[in-house]
């Protein structure tokens, strides 16, 4: 399995029982598709860089995860077509080489 960091944004005028259902629902469709949740990491409502479907702010999630390639795939189809998320983005973490390997 490998290691990733996806981070999703959350549209800001959903109630807070939404958010956390949304965040909820993730972390349950990670665990479905066989993934490990190491750490969710919830910023709460920033200001984005530019508008996102017309709206200026956004709930940020960063979720990092072991999943095998096909998980990953499956939970950025579900993120897709899910209301209330605004935008998404799942980046593969380097894989740290040992240090005995340099000599």
């Amino acid at each position: 399995m490998r290691e990733y960091e996806l981070v999703y944004i959350i549209d800001p005028d959903l109630e807070e029982e939404a958010v956390v259902a949304l965040i909820d629902r993730f972390a349950q469709l990670a665990a479905s598709q066989g993934a490990e949740v190491l750490n969710t990491e919830r910023w709460e409502k920033r200001k984005l860089a530019y508008e996102i479907k017309d709206k200026r702010e956004g709930h940020y999630v960063i979720v990092t995860l072991r999943a095998q390639p096909a998980a990953i795939a499956e939970m950025e189809r579900v993120l897709k077509i899910t209301d209330g998320i605004l935008r998404h983005m799942t980046v593969r973490k380097e894989e740290r080489k040992a240090a005995a390997q340099v000599a």
